[in-house]
Parts: C-alpha cells; sequence; structure tokens
C-alpha cells in the first residue's frame, strides 16, 4: 500500500461531528433517560441539540416513548421550522436564547426535577454550601426571576442567568443545564438534583454553613485540571 493511500485512509478515519441522524437519536435516548430515572415525571422537560444555524429540539406535547427520529424537529436560529415538522416544545425560545449566550455549548436539558423545583419555587437559589457547586461553572446556582413558560421574557432571564454558568434554577418552574454534548448536560442536570436534594436536608438542618469565595476560587480552578479538563483545555 502506498504511502498516499495511507494517508487518506487516515484522514477517512478522523472523527468528525456526528450527523443529524445521529443527534436525533441520541436526543430521544435523552429524553427517555430524563423521564425513566425520574430526573423530570412524565412528559415534562424537553431536551435540544445545536445543529447547523440553530438546533433539533423535542416536540411539543408527545410522550417521549413513542418519539421517532422524525419527531424531532429543527428550529432554525430565527425561530422558523421547515414546512409539516411537529411543533417544536414550547421553550424553544429559550433553548435558542442558551446557544446565542453560550456558543460554546451545544446542548440543552431542561427538566422539572423534585429538589431543584422544590428550591426554585422557593425562590432559593443553590449557594455553594458543597463544592461541587462549581460544577455549574461558578461560585452558586442561580435563580433567574418567573416569567410564563414559552415567552420571550423566560428566553431574556435564560440568556442572563446562563452568560457564566453552566446551570440555573428557575423560579416556579424547575431547572436548566447545557453542556458540550448531550450526555453532558445530563450528567450536569443530574448534579444540580443531587446537590438540590442536599441542600433542602441542611437547610432542615438550620443555616448552611456556606463556603467563602476564596475556598471557591481553589475549587474552580482545580477543576480546570480535573478529569479530562486537564486534556481537553476546556
Amino acid at each position: 500500500m502506498s504511502t498516499k493511500s495511507s494517508g487518506k485512509r487516515g484522514a477517512a478515519t478522523r472523527r468528525s461531528p456526528p450527523g443529524q441522524a445521529a443527534i436525533r437519536k441520541a436526543i430521544i435516548e435523552t429524553a427517555l433517560a430524563m423521564s425513566r430515572t425520574g430526573l423530570s415525571p412524565g412528559r415534562s422537560g424537553n431536551v435540544s441539540a445545536r445543529f447547523d444555524d440553530g438546533m433539533l429540539i423535542t416536540p411539543s406535547g408527545m410522550a417521549y416513548d413513542i418519539l421517532k427520529p422524525a419527531d424531532i424537529t429543527y428550529v432554525a436560529a430565527d425561530g422558523s421550522t421547515p414546512k409539516g415538522a411537529r411543533k417544536p416544545s414550547s421553550e424553544w425560545r429559550f433553548h435558542l436564547s442558551a446557544y446565542q449566550a453560550r456558543p460554546n455549548r451545544a446542548a440543552v436539558v431542561h427538566t422539572h426535577s423534585l429538589h431543584a423545583t422544590a428550591l426554585a419555587c422557593a425562590h432559593k437559589p443553590i449557594p455553594a454550601f458543597h463544592y461541587m457547586v462549581a460544577a455549574a461553572g461558578g461560585t452558586d446556582i442561580p435563580l433567574i426571576p418567573y416569567a410564563p413558560f414559552g415567552t420571550g421574557e423566560l428566553a431574556d432571564h435564560v440568556a442572563t442567568g446562563l452568560k457564566d454558568r453552566d446551570a440555573l434554577l428557575m423560579a416556579n418552574h424547575g431547572q436548566i443545564a447545557i453542556g458540550n454534548g448531550l450526555e453532558h448536560a445530563l450528567e450536569l442536570a443530574w448534579e444540580v438534583e443531587t446537590l438540590a436534594e442536599q441542600y433542602v436536608a441542611v437547610l432542615s438542618l438550620g443555616k448552611p454553613n456556606i463556603l467563602g469565595k476564596k475556598e471557591m476560587a481553589d475549587v474552580l480552578e482545580r477543576f480546570k485540571g480535573y478529569g479530562q479538563n486537564a486534556q481537553s483545555g476546556d
């Protein structure tokens, strides 16, 4: 085999971004995992992934266990959808706003998980009671103001809240987690729910002890070299 043909074969086997069909399938798998594990009961919540200049997102009002890849809806950057496509999730506006606010993130998972939603309804953000709060990218998991679901106002709140965080609580609503991919976003959503459950338990014991700015700055610096982050540079 010539050197030239070997080079071509090497190029052909390089890793490339997943195609639309694979992303549609992954969105369904993520939504099913979210629902079946109890992270978001019933038909609540929604999932999307960045694609082209817009995104692919779960459709409105359909049970996750009956979804087919063709049911996942493409929404362009201007909010338009292809003729004949399923109606997208009513929350498509804040998904788009999340991608616009964070160009380096590729997936959004929105859930109504029990403890995160309870804190959101009590208008309580999650402070640095535990160092793992840094998993969301900062010194807390913030709470954004209430706005009716599906509105531009809510989308604006989400964009503001995600400018320097990968997760947040939505007043009287639920939580949002974003990530480099669907698996990452879903994992973070679970981390937020776990922290929310722990924080609710701590509150029942009295006033929580909150880590200071210095301690959290140290944690955030350590996170930069944790796991695969040191290799990826992310």
